[in-house]
């Protein structure tokens, strides 16, 4: 009889602690329901790629992703009811990261203008100027002063293709490529090289971490339009109702809002230098 109790209290407790498991697992449950809805994965994803380009997109202090080009991403995700996921890649494999999949599209201050048959292109959103800048100590004062000088630029980036053209107007000694623009900038800083080039947006950053180290050329080498890259054979709904976001936003003035914000001025990156298209 005894021995009948103390299987009776053992069965007892083993229900107890397999009720607690389930209403744990079942509280888990809701829980994890929650934060994927609170996190937007219910809502289909949009893998963005760049590598790191300040202030288009970088990381903060915490490691979250930040710049122009990521807060337009964000805003215009959310309009179109997507979640945006950031990869940062590596420049020099964009072509195959897009191809294979694993990013959707570059979004990353990257020029279209002169690509417009590579790609399918959502855009133009943003319009800069690609320049030059050099050491406000040396003696280069336009790009003509430039003739047998070394210029760092970006590998695959529009000054490379400038600089290498053999119908160039400027011709320079040697042009230094480098994965990423903070190693252009680093070989101006280090005199490694005479020159830099790239995105005016882009360098000023630089010239505002390190106020009266450099200037950048008054004569630039070409005016270009901002995109967001698709493989060619994407999503066509998907680039057009993309770039009719985008258009809404610099319409609205939430794209100046973004830009004023990263303390870059709206009128040449958002109109191009023009008039404003709303009042």
């Amino acid at each position: 009889m005894g021995k009948g109790i103390q299987m009776s209290k053992k069965v007892f407790v083993i229900w107890l602690c397999i009720g607690f498991l389930c209403c744990g697992c079942s509280e888990m449950g809701e829980t994890g329901k929650r934060q994927l809805e609170e996190s937007g994965n219910s809502q289909p994803q949009l893998i963005i790629g760049s590598d790191i380009y300040r202030p288009f997109f970088f990381q903060d202090d915490n490691g979250r992703y930040v710049g122009i080009d990521v807060e337009l991403a964000r805003e215009a995700c959310r309009r179109l009811g997507y979640s945006p996921i950031f990869k940062w890649i590596d420049w020099d494999n964009k072509e195959e990261l897009l191809e294979s999949g694993v990013v959707d599209c570059l979004w990353g201050s990257f020029t279209m203008t002169g690509r417009e048959e590579q790609y399918l292109w959502a855009g133009p959103y943003l319009y800069t100027r690609q320049v030059v800048m050099v050491k406000n100590t040396g003696a280069i004062l336009n790009l003509g002063d430039l003739e047998k000088k070394k210029v760092a630029v970006q590998i695959g980036s529009k000054p490379e293709g400038y600089f290498l053209n053999p119908a160039a107007a400027c011709k320079v000694s040697r042009v230094i490529t480098f994965s990423t623009l903070d190693e252009v900038v680093t070989a101006l800083k280090h005199n490694y090289a005479d020159a830099a080039a790239g995105h005016e947006s882009a360098l000023a950053e630089y010239m505002q971490e390190e106020p009266g180290m450099y200037r950048i050329l008054e004569e630039s080498l070409m005016s270009v339009q901002l995109g967001v890259a698709f493989a060619k054979d994407g999503d066509q709904e998907l680039a057009d109702v993309l770039t009719e976001a985008l258009d809404e936003m610099r319409e609205d003035g939430t794209t100046e809002k973004i830009v004023e914000k990263y303390g870059l001025n709206p009128q040449t990156l958002v109109w191009g230098g023009e008039a404003k298209g709303h009042d």
